[in-house]
Parts: structure tokens; C-alpha cells; sequence
């Protein structure tokens, strides 16, 4: 039988939004292999988490705990999990966390392997993989030829499906292994605001911001919408806000529902890294912008007028 098995991901007690993504592209996939979706959750109390997964299609929640995150452990226990269950297709999720353990996952299982997926399909009983290549100026339709597929997806890539599935919990045997690596404290660069590669609303200003003291505007209007602060690289550039917020092709690559430009001209740099977001809301006083050649959505005015504009607005709606 043709499985698809997914690791779904667990950070801070939550689950994450990109594990019912992954779980409702895997119910699409088996669905046409004819096979089961099964999704590996590492983390304590993961168990309370298998009504969300199988909602959005999963059959079965396998269950495992290794402590606090370290790539080497996650790696051992989900290599030794596929190993059990001899799936034909593995979702892992393109994040911080995912990047890490998944190359050293594809090896130990001996898997082909296509990172930052953002589309799904399926060929000849073969899973079809679709990726930015050259800077997301276009995309390429990867097949992977081994006996196991295996593929990291882009959060926010993946929309969220209704088909339910049982959602079983079964907790499994493996363990951390011989973990060589000793995790000792972790920071997040981007401090306990919302992070910018998990983010559905992002946004961002650039070198039209003209300095540091203006971004607090924009944060205001982030805070609001629940969304995350993002910048160009002018801005960071000139030293107006962190790296850790830098989106485009040097920053973080992101796909988010909707991403608001404040002040960004749009270069093709910038663009690779946000080019794929659902909505792109830009607000530049240029006309002839290259932002707007891209945007679902143009404001040509002042950024200083529109902004504050904007948040009373939401304001007044989201109360």
C-alpha cells in the first residue's frame, strides 16, 4: 500500500499550522495512491493534538518524545519510524526545525529528497514535486526516483483540506538514539514576536520608511492584524532594523496569505523571497514601482498617510 507519512511539528506546546498543511496534502496524495496518511508528532503531549490532524485527514497519530528539539534525535526517530512503517511518500516541513533533521532523514532512509516545495501532484503513481528555481523566477516539476519520495514543504504553501480521517494514536517505539550533540540553550533571532517564514500576514517596510523611528508604525499595524514585521534589504542595510527580519533572496524566503509592501520598490531580490505569497498589498508613492507588477493590490500615496489610516481602520473592525 502506497502510504504517505508526514512529520508534523510541534514548538512552545503548539502544533503548528504547516502539520495540518502537510496532513491535508497527504489525504490528497493517498487518496489518489490509495493508501493511508500517518503523521509523526514529536513532542510531550502530542497525543492531545490527533483530533486536529484528523480532521484534515490524517488515519493515524503516532506519538513519540525526546525531549526538548535536537536534529540528530528527531532525525533517529523519524528515520527509524519510516523505517517501521514503509511508507512510499515522506512530508517533512520546510521550517527551521525541518531543514535541519531532513537531509540526515533522506540518508538514513535512503530516500531522494526535493526541498522548499510549494505544490503537490501526482503522476504515473509517482509523486510530482513543484519548486522556485532561479530566484523564483520560475518553477521546476520534480520527480523523485526512489523507492521513497520524500520532500520538504514551504509553510503556507499547502491549503487545508475537510476530508477527515481517523486519527488513531499509536505511540511508538522508537527513541532518540546515539545523539552526539548536546543542545544547550536556543535564542530566536527574531525575539517573541511572530516569526517571519511562519507567518500567514507579513508586514513590511522598506527603504521608503526612511529610518528606525518610523517602523514602530508599521509593528503597530503587525501587532494588530497578528501578523509579523518584515524588511528589505535597503532597510536593513542601513542599520534600521535587524537581519532577522530581512526578506528577499539574501533574507528569508516566505508565503504567506497576505503580504503588505510599505515603501518597498520591489527588486528582484526582494521579490524572489515574497514572489509567491497569495496577496501582495503595496503602498509606494512611485507609480512606476516594480512592486505593483506583482501586487493584488496598489496604493500609490504616501506610506505616512496610509498606514496610520489603515490600522485606525482595523481598529474600528477588529475592535
Amino acid at each position: 500500500m502506497s502510504n504517505v507519512f508526514v512529520v508534523g511539528e510541534i514548538k512552545d506546546g503548539e502544533l503548528k499550522k504547516i502539520s495540518r498543511e502537510l496532513t491535508s496534502a497527504a489525504r490528497k496524495i493517498a487518496d489518489t495512491l490509495g493508501g493511508q496518511v500517518e503523521v509523526l508528532l514529536i513532542g510531550a503531549g502530542a497525543e492531545k493534538f490527533a483530533g486536529d490532524l484528523g480532521a484534515v485527514g490524517a488515519d493515524k497519530v503516532l506519538t513519540a518524545n525526546v525531549g526538548d528539539f535536537n536534529a540528530e534525535a528527531y532525525a533517529n526517530v523519524i528515520s527509524e519510524t519510516v523505517k517501521a512503517k514503509k511508507p512510499s511518500v515522506v512530508l517533512m516541513p520546510h521550517t527551521g526545525y525541518g531543514k535541519d533533521y531532513s537531509p540526515r532523514v533522506a540518508v538514513k532512509i535512503g530516500a531522494g529528497i526535493v526541498a522548499d516545495v510549494v505544490g503537490l501532484s501526482v503522476d504515473g503513481g509517482k509523486v510530482v514535486a513543484k519548486k522556485p528555481i532561479y530566484s523564483g523566477k520560475a518553477y521546476a516539476n520534480i520527480k523523485v526516483t526512489t523507492d521513497i519520495q520524500a520532500f520538504t514543504v514551504r509553510p503556507n504553501s499547502q491549503e487545508l483540506g475537510s476530508k477527515a480521517g481517523a486519527g488513531a494514536v499509536e505511540a511508538v517505539s522508537a527513541g532518540a538514539g546515539d545523539v552526539k550533540v548536546k543542545i544547550t540553550g536556543t535564542e530566536l533571532s527574531g525575539g517573541s514576536k511572530i516569526q517571519l517564514t511562519e507567518a500567514s500576514i507579513i508586514v513590511s517596510g522598506g527603504r521608503g520608511m526612511k529610518g528606525p523611528e518610523n517602523f514602530p508604525m508599521l509593528q503597530s499595524l503587525a501587532d494588530l492584524l497578528g501578523a509579523a514585521l518584515g524588511a528589505s534589504r535597503a532597510a536593513v542595510d542601513s542599520g534600521w532594523i535587524s537581519h532577522s527580519h530581512q526578506v528577499g533572496q539574501t533574507g528569508k524566503t516566505v508565503s504567506p496569505n497576505c503580504y503588505i509592501a510599505c515603501g518597498i520598490s520591489g527588486s528582484i531580490q526582494h521579490m524572489a523571497g515574497m514572489g509567491s505569497s497569495k496577496y501582495i498589498v503595496a503602498v509606494n508613492k512611485d507609480p512606476e514601482a516594480p512592486i505593483f507588477k506583482v501586487a493584488t493590490y496598489g496604493v500609490v500615496a504616501d506610506l505616512f498617510e496610509v498606514v496610520p489610516a489603515l490600522t485606525a481602520e482595523f481598529k474600528k473592525v477588529l475592535g
